[in-house]
């Protein structure tokens, strides 16, 4: 990652969701064995990765009123491939060692800035 400033988004998720990913991400960087903690860091990549396709995809289609047909299309479509992404998060971090949560971990804290 470079150190000049680039164009970024964000999106904007429920205190419980930043409470619940501040208290993993303490728990695992805290942890003697970090890797105890893969299934919570997985579990909550997963919740903001939701999050952040609800904030992206679902949210713009309620604005736009495209109607209830439309907006359950895109519901269904958009769970299908996030319980796929769900499965792929979980085994990709659930094989991680220390220093890749670490890693990971202090990503997540900087997107959270």
């Amino acid at each position: 990652m470079s150190d000049s400033p680039a164009p970024f988004l964000r999106f904007y998720h429920s205190e419980n969701l930043r409470a619940k990913t501040l208290t993993i991400l303490n728990n695992l960087e805290q942890a003697k064995d970090s890797t105890q903690h893969r299934g919570h860091l997985a579990g909550v990549v997963v919740e903001l990765m939701e999050s952040g396709m609800d904030y992206y995809f679902m949210k713009p289609l309620r604005l736009a009123k495209v109607g209830f047909v439309v907006e359950q299309s895109a519901a269904v479509g958009l769970s299908g491939a996030n319980r796929v992404l769900a499965s792929v998060i979980h085994n990709i971090i659930g094989r991680m060692d220390k220093t890749q949560l670490q890693i990971v971990s202090t990503h997540i804290r900087e997107l959270m800035e």
